[in-house]
C-alpha cells in the first residue's frame, strides 16, 4: 500500500494593519498645506482660506468652512484632525475662568485657562507634559516631565479657547504659565510665539504676552537677544538661596544672584520691566524677615513682585497664608520702595491650581497612586 503522509495545516496569524495616525491640520505649514492641496487639483489661494478659518473664526470642524467646495472638505476631514487634542473636561468658574483638560494625541495630558478681567481676556497655556522643575507647593511637577509639546500643541491652546469664547470677546493676552518649564522647551516656545505675533498668524502684540520661568540664565539671555518684547516673569518664591533651593530644587545648580543678573541682562536688552512671582506659603516663606530680605534684594532694580497665595493642593503639605499675613508682607515691600501687588485668586471653585486637573486624572487611572 503507497504510504500516506498527514499534513498539519497552520494558520497565519492575521495581522491588521493600522492606518497611521492622521496629522493635526495646524502642524502644515503654509508650504505644505499648499503642496497638499495641488495633489488634488485645487488652487494655492485655498491654504489662505483654511488658515484664516482655523486660526480667526470660531469653528469646530472642516464642515463649517463654508467657501471651501464640499468635497475637499470631506478630504480634509478624512485625511486630518481638526484639533491635535480631545477636549477630556471643561470646567467654568462662578467669576467666568473656564479650564479644559486637553489628551494629546499620544494619550499624554496638559491645561489651558481662559481668564476673565474687565477689558481683559488672557490666556494662559502649557508648554510641557509635567515638569521637571521640582518646585515644591506645584502639582505640575509631582509626576515629573514627559516630553516637550510641539510648536502646534502650544498654539492650538490659544486656539481652541479663542474657538470658545463669545462673539464679542477676544483674546488680548498670553501667559505661558501653565503647565512646565517654557525655557526649557525654547525652540517649540519661540517658534509658537512666532506664530502667535505673526501678521499672518494669530497677531498678538509681543508685549501682550508674559513668559514664566523658574530662571534658567542662558534661555533668559538668549530669549533677551531674540529681539522680541516679550514680558519676562521670574519664579522667585523665596529671597535667599537656603530657602530658595528647598522650594525650588532646581536653584542648587542656579543661584539667585546668577538669575538676578540675567534678569538685569534682560532688562537692559529689551526694556521691559521684570516681575518677580513670589508664591505665599504659611509659615514657610510669608514672613516679616522674609519680606524685608526679598525687599533687599530687589532694591534698585526696575522690578514689580506679584504675592500669589498658594493654591491648596490635597497632595501637598503646604497651605495658603493667612490674609494678615499676606498683607502685612505686602506693606513692607511698598514701604521699602517695591512695587507690589497680590494677585486676585481665579477659578477658586474648580481645581484652578496649576496640574490639579492633570493631576486628579492621572490620579484616577492609577487607582489612587501618586509619587510623594
Amino acid at each position: 500500500m503507497p504510504q500516506t503522509t498527514s499534513q498539519t495545516e497552520f494558520a497565519l496569524p492575521v495581522i491588521e494593519l493600522q492606518a497611521p495616525p492622521r496629522r493635526a491640520i495646524m502642524e502644515l505649514n503654509s508650504d505644505e498645506l499648499t503642496a497638499w492641496l495641488a495633489s488634488f487639483g485645487q488652487p494655492r489661494f485655498r491654504a489662505g482660506q483654511i488658515r484664516r478659518w482655523l486660526v480667526q473664526r470660531r469653528i469646530q470642524s472642516f464642515d463649517q468652512m463654508t467657501d471651501l467646495p464640499a468635497e475637499l472638505r470631506t478630504q480634509l476631514a478624512k485625511e486630518f484632525r481638526f484639533s491635535p487634542f480631545e477636549i477630556m473636561r471643561h470646567q467654568i468658574s462662578k467669576d467666568e475662568t473656564e479650564k479644559l483638560l486637553l489628551r494629546l494625541q499620544d494619550g499624554e495630558l496638559v491645561e489651558c485657562v481662559l481668564m476673565r478681567d474687565p477689558g481683559r481676556r488672557t490666556v494662559c497655556i502649557s508648554t510641557q507634559v509635567g515638569c521637571a522643575m521640582g518646585c515644591v507647593f506645584c502639582a505640575s511637577g509631582l509626576l515629573g516631565v514627559i516630553r516637550n509639546l510641539t510648536p502646534t500643541e502650544i498654539i492650538e491652546q490659544v486656539l481652541v479657547l479663542h474657538r470658545m469664547m463669545k462673539d464679542d470677546e477676544r483674546i488680548t493676552n498670553v501667559v505661558v504659565m501653565g503647565i512646565g518649564e517654557p525655557l526649557a522647551n525654547y525652540r517649540g516656545l519661540m517658534d509658537s510665539l512666532t506664530f502667535l505675533t505673526a501678521k499672518d498668524g494669530f497677531g498678538l502684540g509681543a508685549r501682550r504676552i508674559t513668559v514664566s520661568t523658574v530662571g534658567l540664565p542662558d534661555r533668559i539671555r538668549e530669549l533677551a537677544r531674540s529681539g522680541q518684547q516679550y514680558n519676562l516673569a521670574v519664579s522667585l518664591h523665596a529671597p535667599n538661596d537656603a530657602l530658595r533651593t528647598e522650594i525650588v530644587p532646581v536653584n542648587r545648580s542656579i543661584g539667585i544672584q546668577e538669575i538676578l543678573l540675567a534678569a538685569d541682562d534682560y532688562f537692559e536688552m529689551t526694556g521691559r520691566r521684570i516681575s518677580y512671582e513670589y508664591v505665599l506659603m504659611s509659615g514657610i516663606n510669608d514672613q516679616p524677615q522674609h519680606a524685608e530680605e526679598l525687599a533687599s534684594l530687589l532694591r534698585g532694580r526696575n522690578a514689580h513682585v506679584n504675592l500669589i497665595p498658594m493654591n491648596g493642593v490635597s497632595e501637598l503639605v503646604m497651605t495658603a497664608p493667612r490674609d494678615p499675613d499676606t498683607q502685612q508682607f505686602l506693606e513692607i515691600l511698598e514701604l521699602r520702595g517695591i512695587t507690589a501687588t497680590v494677585r486676585k485668586r481665579k477659578g477658586a471653585d474648580i481645581d484652578a491650581a496649576c496640574g490639579q486637573l492633570r493631576l486628579n486624572r492621572e490620579h484616577d487611572r492609577s487607582g489612587g497612586s501618586v509619587p510623594s
